[in-house]
Parts: C-alpha cells; structure tokens; sequence
C-alpha cells in the first residue's frame, strides 16, 4: 500500500510538471478561456436602453461591439473585424481568389456545434472566446428592449431545425444542443427604429473540422445602404478527450483574415486597411482592437480569381537560428550542474529500461496521435460518414484503447513505478505534440485539470499492470483505482463537467 501511494504522489507531480504547470505558464489565456455556462443571465425584457454602439459617421446603423450566446448583453465574443462592403464581396474575396481555403460551413458540421458541444445531453458550457465575467460585468451593461421588426433573422433557432435530419441518424446522442451552437449580434438600423438580436448571416471556416480551423461569423447592415459587415473571427480546434469544439483565441484568426484581405490586389494595404479600438478585450486574447477592410466601391469581379498578390512576412526567416549552436550550449550547461551521484542514478534508470518502455510510450503516442489523423482522414476522404459517426467510430481509441494496450504491455514490465512513469510520460508528451500541432496555446482551467487527471489514471494502471504490483493480484489497488478514475473522469467529461 505505501509503495503504491508513492507510485500515485509521482504521478501527480510529474502531471503537474508535464502537464499542469506548463499549461498555466505557457497558455497566458488560461484563466479566461473559462466556459461561460456559469454566466447569471440578465433580463433582456427591461426598458432601459442599449449600451453604446459602434457607429461609422457615413451609416446610421450600427452594432455592439460583443456576440452573444443568448438575447441579452453578456460579453462573450469580440467583434474584431469590420468590412466596409458587401458579403457578397466578402465571400468571394476569402473562398474564389487563387489560393483562398475558406469555405461555407456544411449543415453536419452547423447541427454539431461550430463552438463547443456535448456529446450527452444539453448541459454542456459554451467556449467561445468569452469568459464569465461575473454578474458585474453584466449589471454594468443596461439591456435593450426586445423588438419585433419582422427581420426573419430574429429567428433563434433556424441552422438548428435546418440540420435536425443529420442529428437523426444517431438518435442516442444529443449533439448540438449546447450553448455554443448560437451567437446573436445586437443591431441597430438607426433613428425611428429598434435596435434587435439578429443571427449571422453567413458562416466561414477554413481549416479542418477534427483538426484546427479559423471560424468566422459575418453579420451584415439592418440597412441596405449601410455597407459595413461586423465580423467575429476566432481559432478552434477538436478536444477528442471532451468531444468538443474548443476555441483557443481570437487574434491568430484575425490576423488571418486581416492578411487574406491584404493579399487581394483590390485592396490597397495602406489606404483599406486599419484598425480601431473598440474596448472589447475582456475575451481571451482579445486585446481589443478590430480590422476595418474598405471594400465599399471596389469592384469585385469573377475575372479576378486566379490573380492574388504573394506576400512573405519577413521574420519568419529568423525564427530558427542556429539550433545547433543552442543545443550545444544546452548539453553543456546540463552537463556542468550535474554531479557524481546525479550521474549514478541516471546510469541506474537507464539501465533500468526495457524494450516494453519504449514499446508502451509509442504505442500510447501512436494511438492519440492516430485518432487525430484518423478524424482528419475520414473528414476528408469518407464524405458519407456525418462528424457524429466519425466520432463515434473513433472516440473508443481514445476511451477503451488507450488503457487497454496500456495494460497489456505494462503486464509484461518489472518496476511498477517504470511503467507508471513512462505511461504517464507518454500520453503527456503526446498531448503536448497534438497541441503543438494544432498551434493550440491558450486553454481552459477545467481542461488542464482533466488532462492531469487522465495523466495520473493512466500512470496508475499502467503501475499496478507492472509485474511486481501484480504478483499477489492482478487486481490490486493501483489497478483499480487507476480503471475508476479513468471511467470516472472521461464519463464526467462527456456529462459536462470538464
């Protein structure tokens, strides 16, 4: 029993150290990245008016400078790009030009939750780029009256029944139900009219879907002779442990759009493109300023396609200088600090290893890393399959999979405390590399917790599989626990609570 809490006290440690400690550091969005499910909601009935607007001196309409998951004023996801101009315009700028990936969302990609979703029931929190602000944020934004101008875009719910046939086909599972699926954007047409919540116009992605995308979401003018198109642009990527669509931030997405703008050779970086400030930095990385594109009188024709200016941003030739040197000097320094005894216990651990070690830390790799290409795969090429089969198909790699080729080949290795470090170590060191990937850098408390919770589960079982944990019993305590607690966590996970 004590060998075995020394075995867990390591495992946590090294979580923390692999896994905990790096995320809180190196993810400076961490603490804002929070789900927004605990939001209290404010009253969207009152008669107290609408916070200020954006407005452009030559419209009378304008636009609040947040989305929302529901019909009130929460600050949830920052407008951070403006374009002067048509969506039309807009779309085939971004999707026809020469070397232009975005694309429309598909309806199975809209029924399953462009943001964040559960794959069990309802209650899943919304991600977007918003944090909770608390209820003092919220009381210090008045609410605007509900208004009813007959705009067929204050329908709540259209994407949602539009998809509802996709949704069908797996009739155990309530996808799309989460709170992330709807954003409304705060409109108003101007003088003698009411402001109202409308939502977007026309959705964007460019990316993969079980992989990393850019999202956007355009809402155009109440007036048609107002030519602005308020934009919510954001990066998001697939949690295969969570089944949700996590959005990571904003500027890596804005900074996107705002160079694809730049590379058409309708627009002239200097004159059309800027940025103004709209104090809307509250959500994740925001920092809030938006990109204002001046489309408005250009041109846009179909002749253009196929003629985009190439532009290379010129420091990324520096990024990597002289990694040999760096390294170099890294083995030295490493090598100066260390004594005597420290290099005796190397020697023991290393004569310590097995074939089994470096058998079970490329198998574990292989398997989270292969259900991420898998996804990507069958995204891809297996058109027929909807991304709720895809999931369906591939999340038992990752729920049964995993601890049961953990458990196998630890069975075969001596030390118990080995195989629980290098169990742990491995899926730590692959989520760190499907991170990496993805270019994910900001992420939730709640998901860096269950992260280091699946971490230490796996180390456990992989521990009391080890031959000297299992020479009394097979089942014994490490394996036990470590099976409860990887059940337990990943069932709460799909239930909402990570």
């Amino acid at each position: 029993m004590r060998r075995s809490l020394v075995v867990a006290a390591v495992l946590l440690a090294l979580a923390f150290v692999l896994v905990g400690g790096p995320s809180m550091l190196l993810s400076l969005s961490t603490g804002q990245t929070a789900s927004e499910g605990s939001a209290a909601p404010t009253s969207a009935t009152t008669d107290r008016p609408a916070p200020d607007l954006v407005t452009f001196e030559d419209s009378e309409s304008g636009f609040w400078q947040y989305l929302s998951p529901s019909k009130e004023f929460r600050k949830r996801s920052p407008i951070n790009v403006v374009v002067r101009g048509d969506v039309a315009d807009i779309e085939r700028v971004l999707t026809e030009a020469d070397g232009g990936d975005w694309s429309e969302l598909n309806e199975s990609e809209e029924a399953a939750g462009p943001d964040t979703y559960a794959i069990f029931g309802g209650n899943a929190s919304g991600n977007e780029t918003g944090p909770d602000n608390g209820t003092a944020d919220n009381d210090s934004l008045p609410n605007a009256t509900n208004a009813t101008n007959g705009s067929p875009s204050n329908a709540s719910d259209d994407n949602r029944t539009e998809s509802e046939p996709a949704r069908g086909r797996l009739p155990d599972l309530d996808w799309g139900e989460a709170d992330g699926g709807v954003r409304y954007a705060y409109v108003d047409p101007g003088p003698n009219e009411s402001g109202y919540w409308t939502t977007e116009t026309l959705q964007l992605e460019d990316g993969t879907y079980y992989g990393q995308r850019y999202h956007i979401r355009l809402y155009e003018s109440p007036n048609a002779d107002d030519d602005w198109v308020a934009m919510q642009t954001h990066s998001e990527h697939f949690d295969w442990f969570t089944l949700r669509h996590r959005v990571h931030g904003s500027q890596a997405a804005q900074r996107k759009v705002e160079s694809d703008f730049m590379a058409h050779p309708g627009v002239d970086v200097q004159d059309d493109v800027s940025r103004i400030y709209l104090d809307n930095s509250n959500s994740a990385d925001a920092d809030g300023w938006a990109t204002v594109v001046e489309l408005a009188g250009m041109v846009i024709l179909p002749t253009l396609v196929g003629v985009r200016a190439r532009r290379r941003d010129a420091s990324a030739s520096s990024e990597a200088e002289h990694p040999d040197q760096f390294s170099q000097r890294t083995a030295a320094a490493i090598d100066d600090h260390l004594t005597d005894v420290d290099r005796r216990r190397i020697a023991a651990a290393v004569d310590r290893l097995e074939a089994g070690h470096f058998l079970l830390a490329a198998v574990i790799v292989s398997l989270l890393l292969g259900v991420r290409a898998g996804g990507i795969f069958l995204e891809r090429q297996a058109s027929f399959l909807t991304p709720h089969q895809i999931a369906a198909v591939l999340y038992p790699v990752i729920g049964l999979g995993i601890p049961t080729a953990t458990y196998l080949i630890a069975r075969g290795l001596t030390r118990r405390l080995d195989a629980a470090v290098v169990a742990a170590g491995s899926l730590a060191v692959a989520i760190w590399i499907d991170y990496g990937t993805l270019g994910v850098d900001a992420l939730p408390v709640e998901v860096v917790v269950q992260r280091m919770l699946v971490v230490v589960a796996l180390g456990l079982i992989a521990g009391g599989a080890a031959k000297r944990a299992a020479r009394d019993s097979r089942l014994n305590d490490m394996l036990v626990v470590g099976t409860a607690m990887w059940v337990l966590v990943l069932a709460g996970t799909l239930f909402g609570y990570f």
